[in-house]
């Protein structure tokens, strides 16, 4: 199964518009997929004490991440980075085994001529660091 992540808890975002759009076309070729919307994040999730002890209500999220085949992840461009919820959600994933070896896709979106490259740039720091 493959997660799809649309990375960023706006409202109405086009990230969200294109993650829409991935699952029409993973349902057409008959992929299984599982979405995750970090809008949809749980608020205790941002507690500091997360950091230490992350809250049941987490679990969906990670678990999602852990037995997934492989990630597609689709990212807008904030003020040249990614947005801070998802690399908050990085964060919060276990380590190592969360994207150990597990293949990941990065779709970017931007109104810039450089087609949020920057951000597809940094998660593939992120996810070469964590040994995806």
């Amino acid at each position: 199964m493959i997660t799809l992540i649309a990375g960023t808890n706006r409202p109405g975002s086009n990230a969200r518009k294109v993650a829409a759009h991935l699952e029409e076309i993973y349902a057409t070729l008959n992929v299984p997929l599982r979405v995750l919307d970090l809008a949809q994040l749980p608020p205790e999730i941002f507690s500091p004490a997360s950091y230490a002890e992350k809250p049941g209500s987490f679990k969906p999220f990670s678990d999602a991440v852990l037995q997934a085949s492989g990630l597609h992840i689709v990212t807008p461009e904030y003020n040249g980075s990614v947005p801070g919820v998802l690399k908050y959600f990085i964060d919060m994933l276990k380590f190592p085994e969360s994207f150990e070896k597990r293949p990941v896709c990065f779709v970017g979106v931007a109104a810039s001529v450089w087609g949020a490259l920057r951000p597809v740039e940094q998660l593939q720091a992120i996810f070469g660091y964590r040994n995806a």
